[in-house]
C-alpha cells in the first residue's frame, strides 16, 4: 500500500525566512531601522516560555529585533491591557505576539483587543479576523495562514472541495474555516458537541485538526487519497491525528512536530517585516 507524502513544514518555512530576512534586510537599509516584534509573556509556563525563546531565535535568524515582556502571572487584565496598548503606541514596535494562554483570571479577549490591528501580526483581533473573512488587507492567523501557504506548496488547491475543520478556536479553527471558504472549499466546522465525527471526516477531501485531543481522528476516518493538516500539538510529540493509521490512506499528510508548527513560526516573522515595511512608509 503506497504511504501519503509528507507535507514538510520545516523546509517550506525555512524558505519563507530566508526571503523574509531579505526582506527585513531591505527594510533596514531603506530606513535605518529594523522591524521588531515585541513579545509579551504572563507567567512561567515552560510551554510558553519555550515558544517565545523559539520565536526570537527565529527573529534573529531573519534580521528582526526581538524585544521581550515578561510579565508576573499575577499581571490582572488591566495591567495586561496597559502593557499592550503601550506597546501599540510605540513607534518602535510594529508587531506584537501575546503568547497564549495568559492565565484564567485574565480577559484574553480584552488583552487581544488592547494591540493595534496594523500591529497584529499574530492575527488575533477582531480587526484581523474580520478583514481574513471579508479577504480584505491585514493580518491572518498564523497558524491558519501557515496551513494555507503548505497546502500552496504542495499544489493543494481547495476550490471545489469538501473540507473539514475539526476545532472552532477563535484563532485556529474558525479562522482556517473562513480562509479555506475563501479559496472556494465547501467548509464544515466539526467540535465537542458533533455527532457521529467520523461521518463527517469520512467525507471530506481536506481536512484540518485543530481540536487539541491526541489522535482523535483516526485512520480508518480518512478518505483515500484526502489532504490531512494535523494542527494540534499534545504530550509526547503527539497530533490530533493517529498518524501511523491515516498514513496510510492519506495522499498527503502534515507530521507532528515538523508540519504546521515551523509554518507557524515563519507566518509570524512574514506579517512582521510587513507590518514594518507599511509603518516605515517603504
Amino acid at each position: 500500500m503506497t504511504q501519503a507524502r509528507l507535507m514538510d513544514g520545516t523546509a517550506t518555512a525555512r524558505r519563507i525566512v530566508e526571503e523574509t530576512a531579505r526582506k527585513a534586510a531591505g527594510v533596514t537599509e531603506r530606513t535605518g531601522t529594523a522591524p521588531c516584534l515585541a513579545t509579551v509573556l504572563v507567567g512561567e509556563d515552560p510551554a510558553s516560555v519555550t515558544y517565545v525563546r523559539m520565536k526570537q531565535n527565529r527573529c534573529r535568524e531573519a534580521g528582526i529585533e526581538s524585544r521581550h515582556v515578561a510579565l508576573p502571572a499575577s499581571t490582572s487584565t488591566e495591567e495586561l491591557v496597559g502593557t499592550l496598548r503601550g506597546l501599540s503606541a510605540d513607534p518602535g514596535v510594529h508587531g506584537i505576539l501575546l503568547q497564549h494562554p495568559v492565565g484564567d483570571h485574565v480577559d484574553e479577549r480584552a488583552a487581544f483587543e488592547a494591540i493595534a490591528p496594523e500591529k497584529d501580526v499574530d492575527g488575533v483581533t477582531f480587526a484581523s479576523f474580520a478583514t481574513m473573512s471579508f479577504g480584505l488587507p491585514g493580518f491572518v492567523s498564523c497558524t491558519p495562514g501557515g496551513i494555507m501557504r503548505l497546502l500552496d506548496e504542495y499544489g493543494v488547491d481547495p476550490a471545489g472541495k469538501r473540507a473539514v475543520v475539526v476545532g472552532r478556536s477563535a484563532i485556529l479553527g474558525k479562522p482556517a474555516g473562513m480562509l479555506l471558504l475563501a479559496r472556494d472549499a465547501t467548509v464544515t466546522y466539526c467540535h465537542s458537541r458533533t455527532r457521529d465525527l467520523s461521518a463527517a471526516v469520512r467525507e471530506a477531501d481536506i481536512v484540518v485538526a485543530a481540536v487539541g485531543r491526541p489522535r482523535l481522528i483516526r485512520g480508518q476516518d480518512i478518505k483515500p487519497g484526502a489532504v490531512v493538516v494535523d494542527a494540534g500539538y499534545n504530550a509526547g510529540n503527539v497530533g490530533d491525528v493517529d498518524f501511523d493509521s491515516a498514513v496510510e490512506r492519506a495522499a498527503l499528510i502534515t507530521p507532528v512536530p515538523g508540519g504546521v508548527g515551523p509554518m507557524t513560526i515563519a507566518t509570524l516573522l512574514e506579517q512582521t517585516v510587513t507590518a514594518a515595511a507599511r509603518q516605515l512608509g517603504v
